[in-house]
């Protein structure tokens, strides 16, 4: 009698999961793309491609728009190229560090004079790798030279005089990344795109993500620049163009399809189609949390877990769940504890209202959140209740 209604029970919840799957499908293709939609009549964006997936890759795309504004620009795709801007943190810098680090290169309480002697004698001796990772170093962010942009940098940041001890407070700026992608540079003789193209997305068959785009400009997504005019194949960031478009903390170009192999592997503990491309130790702590501002602020190495910029969390990714967003309309946020990823790419065309993109950040997140973790916790049940 009991293996009976054990058996209805199974048939009961089998149905509901065929339910919940045709309304998931139509949830899918109609809310999301509503939303996007809605963004784009609004004029925030002219399109956007958003990716869903988990540890064993995408489970849903969809792309809406196109690359211009006007009827006749191209249709956006998972193939489409964009600048993903401050991703190039998270998908390029911090993984580079932390596989120097694995490689026993470097040590996160390096201080920076180690890699960078033109600090000796300056308020900088105590800063290290760790506080660039997490934006604790104290340093503020200064405009990039035209001329000779790193060595006057390096000159601009020794001479700050802004009374904040390195590792007392999370402040975000660019440079802090900016010397990291130089570190790797100093410590590899290799620069930044030429030593992530050979230990991260080779290995994991990113063939599409590379600084400096050097072709096919009509399956670029474009930026806006100062004059709003949107171009190419450029990086948006100034100073990101001042060091040569090749820099720690902008100027990377990638696909959400690309994308979608990088936060699989992520959820993978490192590992993608049998490659391990870092170690499960490595992954964990790159993605670990670090409390700042009386514990306001929560940072991971390079990626945010919960502070002002965390509007891709949504309202229902986990406390573990961590991302990153990009100025030019991009974001990424991962959940191991619900084996969850949302990826969000534009054509960004708003910049000054900063809250209703963050909200369609957050509305995407937390839609995708719901529908998807709604089917897995179906399925769950229904495999606690099979009939061994």
């Amino acid at each position: 009698m009991f293996r009976i209604i054990l058996t209805i029970l199974f048939l009961s919840l089998s149905t509901n999961l065929l339910a919940a799957d045709d309304l998931m499908d139509i949830g899918r293709a109609v809310s999301i793309d509503v939303i996007l939609e809605n963004a784009t009549r609004r004029g925030l964006i002219s399109g956007g491609v958003v990716v869903i997936g988990n540890h064993s890759g995408q489970l849903y795309s969809t792309s809406q728009g196109r690359l211009f504004p006007d009827a006749s620009g191209p249709l956006l795709s998972d193939r489409t190229l964009f600048d993903t801007a401050s991703l190039t943190k998270v998908i390029a810098t911090a993984p580079a560090i932390m596989k120097l680090l694995e490689q026993g290169r470097l040590n996160l309480l390096d201080p920076l004079t180690r890699w960078f002697p033109e600090f000796e004698g300056t308020d900088r001796e105590e800063i290290t790798i760790l506080n660039l990772l997490t934006h604790t170093s104290g340093i503020d962010d200064v405009e990039v030279a035209e001329n000779d942009p790193l060595r006057r940098l390096i000159e601009k940041v020794g001479i700050q005089n802004n009374g904040t001890l390195p590792g007392n407070r999370f402040r975000y700026a660019d440079v802090n990344y900016i010397l990291l992608g130089e570190l790797v540079k100093r410590a590899t003789q290799s620069t930044l795109d030429k030593f992530c193209a050979e230990y991260i997305y080779g290995p994991i068959g990113m063939a599409e993500t590379t600084f400096l785009p050097q072709s096919g400009l009509e399956t670029i997504a474009p930026t806006a620049g100062y004059n709003k005019v949107l171009k190419s194949g450029v990086v948006q960031d100034l100073n990101a163009r001042r060091l040569g478009g090749v820099a720690g903390h902008a100027g990377l170009f990638s696909t959400a399809s690309d994308l979608n192999r990088f936060a699989a592997m992520i959820l993978n503990h490192g590992k993608y189609n049998g490659t391990q491309v870092f170690t499960e130790r490595v992954i964990t702590q790159m993605t670990s949390p670090y409390f700042y501002n009386n514990g306001k602020i929560i940072r991971g190495l390079g990626w945010d877990i919960n502070s002002p910029f965390s509007s891709p969390r949504g309202n229902y990714f986990s406390d573990m769940s961590f991302g990153h967003t990009g100025y030019s309309g991009s974001s990424i946020w991962i959940d191991p504890e619900q084996d969850l990823y949302v990826i969000l790419l534009t054509v960004r065309l708003e910049y000054i209202n900063i809250r209703q993109f963050n909200q369609l950040r957050s509305d995407i997140s937390t839609l995708a959140v719901s529908v998807f973790s709604t089917s897995r916790i179906v399925a769950e049940i229904i495999e606690d209740m099979k009939i061994p």
